[in-house]
């Protein structure tokens, strides 16, 4: 679409004269065909428009454009020039190895643009030239006049010219958890998105009544396009690993390129030849990259993804797995993530006493009891049982009611208001059926809800006939004169009385509709407003709410436990978040603090940054600022983890550190944008992803204690080789078997260690913490400098022993692959459950199968490195005897309190 006025202009707060003259409409006539293709030449079609993603050769080449990849194809090229044409095959093969890793562990988020523009693609019908047609959406343009109707789904943003009883589910855009009911009066331009009641917008649903509108935006000046040009603009964010890996990768780089460098020239200047000299170099380039690691963070990351699968939340991203066990707050949607999205009646006020409904959803499992005054509830243990006061208030709330629900194996929903379904199913709990009582109270007229009047009423027939009606508190208060008491007897009515009632249900987040009767004469056959305009006797109140997940709220406990601090934010009304919010254990008691959209549009960027520290609850939020928030909390270096399923939530998902959609009752939109799925829709979810993403943390920990030593040592190794002219211990194809074969063979195993206990009594790690900590750099240290001595001692013995160089370097290798598993049982847990059977004489060993096969396959590599005659000719090694073999077995002992050292210098 082409940009305009339209596109910055708010229509909810004109009369409806002047939007269309606005738009040089005609309300029964709508535009002609003449003007329609006018405004198709100025606005485009009523469709989103999106970037195409990146094609997927180009995205194989990017993953090249990596630091440390540069430099093994640096120096592949250099053997190549050299002639050493296996060596720059095997430096080359193992670019190319990263580079497929690397493109299969990018994730494919370009859908999610494209999964808006299918959430605004349907049918309407529109008037142009007075006549009614049935048109693509698409084809809209900007002054169309719609028609709408139940079952509708909104092609654009629309001002309403005519509603008559017209609900829409904006859940999808704002986060309501009710239908909307619509009306045509201007409203303030400071007026929320969610409370704009004379706008229709684009992808939401008519679930009742009819209504007529004008568009007044298209295509990426809807609500809905603004999300999508939003995430087009958002450049995501990478993850806490990721990110600290591009910043140990150019350190790594620079030291690599200086010591290189330097070994060159000292060579040079000592006066050997260029030759014997790049092969140094790049030796030790070689040797100082660990090729191994981005393969064995790809696997501990794909692990941990098929562990978080099992628990019910897929991984659309390999890095989300880090760091989602990284993350400081989660910001959760309320409808439907933190909550059943089902209305429940849990509290009823009838014949002057209360009553508590137990059970969710809409399953009509669930028993309703009366409230003691010590606060306890006490189920009536037989249907019959019930009051009279109580039975009419159930009875009405399912006879004056227009809607159905419907079962589909153990899941129900509502045909209908979700409010109608809540009372349907109350009625249920008590054991009423419908069908039995129309059998006696037949419908004989109603009066459809209407929002001028807040009421719905129906005529039943029986002995005698009986007008029930249900509606707002206001509503049914003026029109009554008594209230039933608990005998079911009509009795003066206190009108205060009942609403400090309906105070105290509303203070609990509860949505409060009364109920009322009037009998009439066995001659009336219809009613009308008059009827009831005076005479009714009130029956009492049913208070409901979408409550919140049980296991939820384990969840929610179990993450501020884990030290994360957890965030709702809704577009729903502040008292209902905050009554959620306070049983969940989100807001405690003392917390008062809870912001508005409204309040959050005032504020300045600093203002902004501290409610979100302060806040806990931030209600009736736009989409613009829901990104916002995150935005805000990522600025004060949190980790955010943002949950929600809502076309609202998009552009907060796809900003957050980790964004959690929902893989059942979510939208696409959602789902595309997000990094994670929670198949089962459930909270609880996140709490097992978080624990076995600090899992993943804590393995990948180990990997890199294991893998950066060996690098360490070989590059100290071909250093001081240079400094001495001596010749190399160890060449740079030799070193690439290491870091590659051996190192990947021993490292993967430490992938599938299990979690350790109390990884959750923890706080989340400091996300500006270094990848390599002050105690792991010690530990790297200590252990390269035991790997330096090891293998220029053990070369420089079997020189001189033996004379053979070729056999020297291959003893070499092979005693440090012996005391590397040694090392590798140290940081593992089944050498230290190993080591504290061996104190205390009892307990049992760690089960780590994997661990026991890598070492075994790595010893047998290690034979056939040495002993096969193929692998002499490509790695330039040489087999070795008995004697030899023992010989590079010895430094084993020395290793085992070094590792001990180790793990004092670094417990973690």
């Amino acid at each position: 679409m082409k940009s305009g006025h339209e596109q910055r202009q708010l229509y909810h707060p004109l009369p409806l004269q002047e939007v269309v003259n606005y738009f040089m409409g005609d309300i029964d006539k709508g535009l002609s065909a003449e003007e329609v293709a006018n405004r198709y030449e100025k606005y485009g079609w009523n469709e989103l428009t999106f970037k195409p993603g990146k094609p997927a050769w180009l995205r194989f080449l990017l993953q090249f454009h990596q630091p440390l990849l540069y430099i093994l194809l640096l120096a592949g090229a250099v053997k190549a020039f050299l002639g050493s044409w296996t060596n720059a095959g095997v430096i080359w093969g193992v670019t190319v190895i990263n580079a497929v890793i690397g493109y299969i562990q990018e994730a494919k988020a370009e859908g999610a643009i494209a999964s808006l523009a299918k959430a605004v693609t349907t049918e309407a019908t529109v008037l142009r030239d007075g006549q009614p047609l049935r048109l693509p959406s698409q084809e809209l343009v900007p002054g169309d006049v719609v028609l709408l109707a139940s079952g509708d789904k909104v092609p654009a943003d629309m001002r309403l010219l005519q509603v008559r009883n017209l609900q829409v589910d904006e859940s999808a855009l704002t986060g309501e958890a009710v239908p909307v009911e619509k009306s045509i009066q201007p409203l303030p331009s400071d007026t929320p998105l969610a409370e704009r009641n004379n706008m229709a917008y684009a992808g939401s649903f008519i679930t009742f009544g009819q209504g007529k509108g004008i568009v007044v935006a298209t295509a990426n000046a809807t609500e809905m396009g603004q999300i999508s040009q939003s995430m087009e603009r958002q450049i995501p964010l990478t993850t806490p690993l990721t990110r600290k890996f591009a910043k140990f990768s150019r350190v790594l780089l620079y030291a690599i390129l200086t010591l290189a460098t330097l070994t060159f020239a000292i060579g040079l200047g000592q006066g050997e030849s260029w030759f014997h000299m790049f092969e140094a170099a790049i030796a030790l380039a070689v040797s100082a990259i660990p090729e191994g690691l981005p393969a064995v963070v790809t696997v501990t990351l794909a692990i941990g993804v098929n562990r978080m699968a099992s628990r019910h939340a897929i991984i659309r991203k390999l890095p989300a797995v880090e760091a989602l066990g990284s993350a400081t707050v989660v910001c959760s949607d309320k409808t439907g993530t933190l909550t059943e999205n089902q209305m429940t009646v849990q509290a009823i006020y009838a014949g002057e006493e209360h009553y508590t409904v137990s059970g969710g959803g809409y399953s009509s499992k669930g028993e309703i009891s009366l409230t003691t005054n010590d606060g306890s509830a006490s189920p009536f243990e037989d249907d019959d049982d019930l009051p009279p006061a109580l039975e009419e208030c159930l009875v009405v709330g399912l006879l004056c009611n227009d809607s159905q629900l419907k079962q589909e194996g153990d899941d129900w929903s509502v045909v209908g208001d979700p409010t109608e379904g809540a009372l349907i199913t109350s009625a249920s709990k008590a054991g009423f059926s419908r069908t039995r009582l129309t059998a006696t109270k037949s419908r004989l007229d109603a009066i459809p809800f209407e929002s001028e009047y807040q009421y719905m009423a129906t005529l039943h027939d029986g002995e005698p006939r009986t007008i029930y009606v249900k509606g707002s508190v206001e509503a049914l208060l003026r029109r009554c004169s008594q209230i039933a008491n608990h005998q079911g007897q009509p009795t003066a009515l206190d009108a205060k009385a009942i609403g400090q009632v309906v105070n105290n249900m509303a203070a609990q987040g509860l949505r409060v509709l009364a109920f009322a009767k009037k009998e009439v004469g066995a001659h009336q056959h219809s009613i009308d407003h008059e009827d009831i305009e005076t005479g009714l006797v009130f029956l009492g109140l049913q208070g409901m709410i979408d409550p919140p997940r049980p296991e939820a709220i384990a969840a929610v406990h179990a993450c501020q436990a884990a030290g994360i601090r957890v965030k709702m934010i809704t577009g729903d009304h502040i008292a209902t978040a905050q009554a959620i919010a306070h049983r969940m254990g989100i807001q405690t008691q003392g917390e008062t603090a809870a912001f508005e959209g409204r309040d959050l549009t005032d504020m300045k960027p600093l203002q902004l940054v501290q409610a979100t520290e302060d806040a806990s609850v931030f209600a009736r939020v736009a989409p613009a600022q829901k990104l916002q928030l995150v935005e805000a909390l990522q600025s004060k270096g949190h980790v955010v983890a943002m949950t929600g399923d809502g076309v609202n939530d998009a552009p907060a998902l796809k900003q957050a550190d980790i964004g959690i959609a929902m893989g059942k009752g979510g939208t696409e939109v959602a789902r595309e944008s997000a990094d994670m799925l929670l198949t089962d829709d459930n909270f609880a979810s996140i709490e097992a992803a978080v624990e076995e993403g600090r899992t993943v943390y804590q393995n990948l920990r180990k990997a890199i204690a294991f893998l950066l030593p060996v690098n360490g040592g070989e590059s100290m190794t071909i250093l001081l080789s240079v400094l001495l002219s001596r010749e190399l211990p160890i060449l740079s194809i030799q070193i690439l078997w290491l870091n590659m074969i051996n190192s990947i063979t021993m490292t993967v195993p430490l992938s599938f260690e299990a979690k350790s206990p109390g990884i959750m009594q923890s706080p989340p790690r400091n996300p500006n913490e270094p990848l390599i900590t002050p105690p792991l750099l010690r530990r790297i240290l200590a252990v390269s400098l035991f790997n330096w001595i090891l293998i220029f001692g053990i070369f420089e013995w079997a020189e001189f022993t033996t004379g053979d160089i070729a056999v020297a370097r291959t003893m070499a290798i092979q005693a440090l692959v012996a005391a590397r598993i040694i090392y590798l049982l140290s940081i593992s847990q089944l050498g230290r459950s190993l080591a504290s059977c061996l104190r205390n004489r009892y307990g049992s060993v760690t089960n780590a199968p994997f661990l026991i096969i890598g070492i075994v396959v790595a010893i047998a590599l290690q034979i056939l490195f040495s002993q096969w005659g193929l692998m002499n000719v490509l790695f330039e090694t040489a087999p070795l005897n008995w004697t030899q073999w023992l010989i590079c077995l010895i430094p084993m002992v020395p290793m085992v309190p070094l590792a001990i050292f180790a793990n004092r210098l670094d417990p973690s």
